[in-house]
């Protein structure tokens, strides 16, 4: 199950597209979808995530949080709306294209994929990619 909370204004229209998609998205990867929390917010209240969670003193667009149990996958994933909005100027891309590579990417991250070394990162940015096709594809 995927549930949606909103602390900010903005709201995600369509959910039930964003829902099946990242259900595929597990089941392409060949696990379960367990519970899923996409909380949106913004810059600071992420900002003092960062800092209370994981002792980071910057701001980041998504931080996720893992309750995966073997193959199910569950967890909350807090996403700024405001640094998604500043990524999609910066990479010249629009907001809900930019908000779908930020979503897919926590998934991945619950899925196991990593992201610190150079080739993971590559390995991250072709999944998002092909996952955020699928979106358009499939819907």
């Amino acid at each position: 199950m995927i549930h949606y909370h909103h602390q900010t204004e903005f709201l995600l229209s369509d959910q039930g597209l964003y829902s099946n998609w990242l259900q595929a998205v597990i089941q392409k990867e060949g696990k379960v979808l367990g519970e899923l929390n996409f909380i949106f917010l913004s810059d600071e209240a992420l900002l003092q995530m960062n800092k209370e969670y994981l002792n980071h003193d910057y701001f980041t667009d998504i931080i996720t949080f893992d309750y995966c149990d073997g193959d199910l996958v569950s967890g909350d994933l807090f996403i700024s709306v405001d640094r998604v909005a500043d990524n999609a100027k910066k990479y010249h891309s629009e907001f809900l294209e930019e908000l779908k590579r930020v979503m897919v990417h926590g998934v991945l991250h619950l899925i196991g994929y990593g992201d610190k070394h150079e080739d993971d990162q590559l390995i991250m940015r072709h999944k998002e990619d092909l996952y955020i096709k699928m979106f358009h594809v499939e819907h």
